[in-house]
């Protein structure tokens, strides 16, 4: 094995271990009823050990796999945050809201599907270039914050979403919201992450934000499961009914979802720069020009 493939040995290890660990202790524990363990916690360490090695190695040799000066801009690192966060609130949108249309409303696997339908159509359209022309049109930051104050807004609306809720009040407008949101947001935030850095590490910069959305999902879905559950077995120790302790449980891990969208929103306006949209991004008939926020 080469010094490169060791390398990425070591850092996909450590990777898969911490989100393993952690996902297991937060999510599994609560969902599932596994207590903490010594094994689990063991995972973490080794987790942590490996990265520790991955980064020395990758501060001595002279062609690292990944080199450390990346993390020298603070655009690549904000696009890291934002990834994590958001991330982290989309992942729950996609599985809590599942979970309130079938074990509250009492949605069967096709009405939950078809539930999601305008959210993906809202998506699909901005993937088709919507989102590029808002770039293009507008620089990086606006539509990246836009998109993400629109999520944040879905995901609060589906906060107070009622035990006898109707699909038309209560579940379209939060998935409409979080279409445009995420289909706004997501084209700026890697144009972000690759434009601070040389054009021959812009792949790599894809990478890692793309890396900071998987393991803020991971991590962040882990999280918001174990508040959920938590909330529902407070409330239905003090007396609510089944159905009104599962409400009260997403209501939680919906509104965090929402403040972790609200707050890569606020990175997003403080941290990122107007910034040129890296060469053979964004509209063809502006590819190799500079996109910047008008004054």
């Amino acid at each position: 094995m080469s010094g490169g493939e060791v390398r990425v040995a070591i850092a996909g290890t450590g990777f898969i271990g911490a989100v393993h660990a952690r996902s297991a202790r937060l999510a599994g524990a609560r969902l599932v009823g596994v207590a903490a363990s010594s094994p689990e916690r063991g995972l973490l360490a080794a987790a942590a050990l490996l990265f520790a090695v991955f980064l020395v190695i990758e501060a001595r040799v002279e062609q690292p796999l990944m080199p450390l000066r990346l993390f020298r801009s603070k655009t690549l690192n904000a696009a890291n945050a934002i990834g994590i966060l958001w991330s982290a609130a989309m992942f729950a949108w996609f599985f809590l809201s599942a979970l309130y249309l079938q074990r509250v409303l009492g949605a069967t696997a096709m009405q939950v599907g078809l539930a999601f339908l305008p959210s993906n159509i809202i998506m699909a359209v901005c993937s088709l270039g919507l989102s590029a022309r808002l770039v293009t049109r507008f620089g990086l930051r606006k539509p990246l914050v836009f998109g993400l104050l629109c999520a944040a807004t879905g995901l609060a609306l589906f906060a107070r979403a009622p035990v006898d809720g109707t699909f038309a009040v209560d579940v379209l407008p939060s998935m409409i919201l979080l279409g445009f949101g995420a289909g706004m947001a997501f084209n700026p935030v890697l144009l972000a992450a690759m434009s601070d850095v040389r054009q021959e590490d812009a792949g790599l910069a894809s990478c890692v934000v793309n890396t900071a959305f998987m393991m803020g999902g991971a991590l962040g879905l882990a999280v918001l499961a174990s508040l959920a559950a938590s909330r529902t077995e407070t409330l239905s120790a003090s007396g609510s009914g089944s159905l009104e302790a599962l409400a009260g449980g997403y209501h939680l891990a919906f509104l965090v979802g929402a403040l972790f969208a609200g707050g890569a929103a606020l990175i997003g306006a403080l941290l990122l720069r107007p910034a040129a949209v890296p060469a053979g991004h964004g509209e063809p008939a502006a590819a190799d020009e500079a996109v910047a926020e008008p004054a």
